[in-house]
């Protein structure tokens, strides 16, 4: 359906159908890359975009910015197009503005006088940012702030197995009360990144002259989905499964439950009293210190513990303790998936989250990012006395076609905590629009929709790869302006 001079991370991530093949004229070689309807020929207007190779040879900005009223981050181009693309004889005006958070003008996307579109920034770039949490690390600013913010973090648990539990409360209270919250993203629920696939979609679908095709997230033609998480962080937790577990019961829910094997003993006949049920046993890393992923060394020095617990538990799934998470580090677990980055969270102890409320790879490894804000942040730390923030988003992502992943912990069941999670559960028990997966379900779909395409067929399209059974294809015409499905 269509043709690109490089690879396009918004198609590869969407499904969308494409080639990759250098264009006939040499045009948008290089630092530059377009994609334009395959049937048209290259005298077709085409979608332009600045290339992320590293660090760049333009001039440019590293940073948050704004753009069609999308909030995103990420490495923008401050050139005009005629220096990018010399020797192409085009006049071109500008349509969008792009500017920095204070609303200083520092680029914007630009439309020929055939046709084409150029954007200052990559797309695909720009989604790797937001995922990685890169752009906590853009600018000065960002910088010393996050400098400073894990050097408090650090020394917390430094000190955290020598403090009582009242201490170490009063502590998160502390670092949440102090850290200023930041306006990127946003909190409870941020949605500049969906809103860019939006834009996006209805850009190239009016290249396109016709909707654009990909594979929708979610299987079994279920809109939206829902999986319930725990983390298991002492013995007494451990003992108090069955608090969150038998409202699951009630309701007909299987969850995931995540445990530490250096800090207290799993009993087996809990074990396989879980997986008899349907559920699903992952690790928590290894002490619960929240030093399992401080450096590349202390990771490879823990990991066969990890591993060896994950072997004996039959778990495919990993979560760290605190959702300590660094980019890098993560596929080196080995883990099937992952499921230690917030979407949005400015109060846990590393603060920042991968901006999106659907499942992505890091490499070969299957994120499945926390929708819902924890259970301990929300009742504990910033003292809410009801569940209507889980309810609310929750409602919000069902109605955007999102995951809901909810993390909730048996070692702080009780009081509201514990009421809103049966409010939760209830909620929605009957929504035939549900996916409820587990953890490993979810990410097995994931890694299969990725490694799957739209073909042509007979007038529509059909999908070819390991998804061809479960999956369906969806256009982007029909979308609305608040999602992705």
């Amino acid at each position: 359906m269509f043709v690109a001079s490089a690879p396009f991370g918004l198609f590869d991530y969407l499904r969308v159908p494409y080639r990759v093949a250098a264009p006939p004229d040499a045009e948008a070689v290089g630092a530059v890359g377009a994609l334009r309807r395959e049937a048209a020929g290259t005298e077709a207007p085409a979608m332009m975009w600045v290339r992320d190779g590293g660090e760049p040879r333009h001039r440019h900005y590293s940073g948050t910015f704004s753009v069609a009223g999308l909030r995103l981050a990420g490495t923008v181009t401050t050139e005009h197009p005629h220096r990018l693309l010399a020797g192409q004889g085009r006049d071109w005006h500008r349509t969008e503005t792009v500017s920095t958070g204070d609303g200083r003008e520092i680029s914007a996307v630009w439309t020929s006088d055939r046709g084409d579109i150029f954007l200052p920034f990559d797309p695909g770039a720009v989604m790797t940012c937001l995922w990685s949490e890169a752009y906590t690390r853009l600018g000065v600013t960002a910088r010393v702030r996050s400098a400073g913010r894990h050097s408090a973090v650090r020394a917390y648990y430094a000190l955290r197995p020598a403090l009582p539990r009242s201490v170490q409360l009063v502590l998160r209270r502390r670092l949440a009360r102090d850290g200023a919250v930041p306006s990127f993203p946003s909190w409870p629920l941020e949605t500049g990144l969906h809103d860019m696939y939006t834009w996006l979609l209805g850009l190239t679908t009016a290249l396109a002259g016709c909707p654009v095709p990909y594979i929708a997230p979610w299987p079994d033609g279920h809109d939206w989905c829902f999986v319930l998480t725990h983390d298991v962080e002492t013995a007494q937790g451990c003992a108090d499964i069955h608090v969150l577990r038998e409202p699951e019961r009630r309701h007909g829910y299987r969850s995931s439950w995540n445990f530490v094997p250096l800090r207290y003993d799993t009993p087996s006949r809990t074990v396989d009293g879980l997986v008899a049920e349907g559920c699903e046993v992952g690790v928590h890393g290894l002490k619960h210190d929240g030093r399992d992923l401080a450096s590349e060394r202390v990771l490879r020095s823990r990991l066969p513990a990890m591993r060896a617990a994950a072997a004996g538990w039959g778990a495919t799934g990993f979560r760290s303790p605190a959702t300590q998470r660094g980019w890098d580090l993560m596929p080196r677990l080995g883990f099937d998936y992952d499921s230690s980055y917030t979407d949005t969270d400015p109060y846990e102890p590393q603060p920042g989250g991968c901006c999106t409320y659907l499942p992505f790879l890091n490499r070969e490894l299957v994120e499945l990012p926390i929708t819902l804000p924890q259970d301990h942040t929300l009742f504990s730390v910033l003292g809410h006395r009801d569940g209507t923030l889980w309810l609310e988003k929750a409602k919000e992502l069902r109605r955007r076609g999102g995951l809901v992943l909810v993390l909730s912990h048996p070692d702080y069941a009780h009081g509201p905590a514990l009421t809103a999670w049966e409010a939760l559960l209830e909620e929605f028990d009957q929504d035939q629009t549900m996916w409820q997966p587990l953890p490993r379900e979810a990410a097995a779909w994931w890694r299969a929709r990725a490694a799957s395409v739209p073909v042509p067929d007979a007038g529509g399209w059909r999908i070819a790869g390991p998804a061809a059974a479960r999956g369906r294809v969806v256009e982007a015409a029909r979308l609305d302006s608040h999602g992705v499905a």
